[in-house]
């Protein structure tokens, strides 16, 4: 099955999905925003990957305005040359609207991560030959003050159901596109990966979460996450700034 066939079959299996407070609001930038994420597909996920990074899910300043993951308006528009109409989600925050590519704030993390790849790597082409980028959940939720709320934050009984769905399609994705290594940004994605993939014959470990509420991160990200690499056997360009 291809991606987008994958991505369909999330999209259906989630649309039933209710949400309890705290949570208020959930964003599907699947729906709203599928004509960026259906050109990130196109352009990018074709074909066999060695490296697949995992994210955990939508940031409301990243794939929630552009519908690709770590979205970040500036690096998805200006460097990997995606931009297209972005449509609004059925239950918008009046404190998180979705502006698609006219949104005037950054998403740090997005910017860490794909800047890490474009001074690593140069052009998206050269990193997408070896690389993909998805993330493990494609909802992003909300309380009623606009705060996000992680996956891993919700109920139990919401999480388990949650999580079959979203375990579904990550196992479907890592078939069609027969990496060497799935990595989770994060120790969240990791732990989704191991049991989503159990028996496959896939490494996995992870990075460091580039967001700015780690200490870590703030201290030097990019020397950490290409050390990370490193530990697990992916090798990087010769000029890399990677420390063993």
């Amino acid at each position: 099955m291809s991606l987008s066939g994958i991505t369909n079959s999330l999209i259906d299996a989630l649309s039933d999905f209710r949400f309890e407070p705290p949570v208020t609001h959930v964003y599907n930038p699947l729906c709203y925003a599928r004509a960026p994420h259906e050109q990130y597909l196109a352009r990018f996920g074709q074909g066999q990957r060695e490296v697949i990074f995992v994210g955990m899910n939508p940031g409301p300043f990243g794939m929630a305005q552009t519908g690709v993951p770590f979205g970040d308006v500036t690096m998805v528009r200006d460097w990997m040359g995606i931009e297209a109409p972005v449509d609004k989600p059925k239950h918008e925050h009046p404190k998180r609207p979705v502006l698609g590519f006219a949104c005037p704030r950054s998403e740090v993390s997005g910017t860490r991560l794909w800047g890490w790849a474009r001074d690593t790597f140069g052009t998206p082409e050269s990193f997408f030959k070896r690389f993909f980028v998805i993330n493990y959940c494609p909802l992003c939720f909300m309380e009623a003050s606009g705060k996000n709320r992680t996956p891993d934050k919700l109920p139990a009984e919401t999480r388990s159901s949650l999580f079959q769905a979203c375990d579904t399609a990550l196992a479907a994705m890592v078939t069609e596109l027969r990496p060497s290594y799935v990595l989770g940004v994060g120790a969240f994605a990791e732990q989704r990966i191991r049991n989503a993939l159990h028996g496959q014959k896939v490494q996995t470990g992870r990075i460091p979460h580039p967001s700015p509420a780690s200490p870590a991160a703030n201290r030097g990200w990019a020397q950490a996450a290409e050390k990370a690499l490193y530990e697990v056997g992916v090798t990087l360009p010769d000029d890399s700034t990677i420390v063993p």
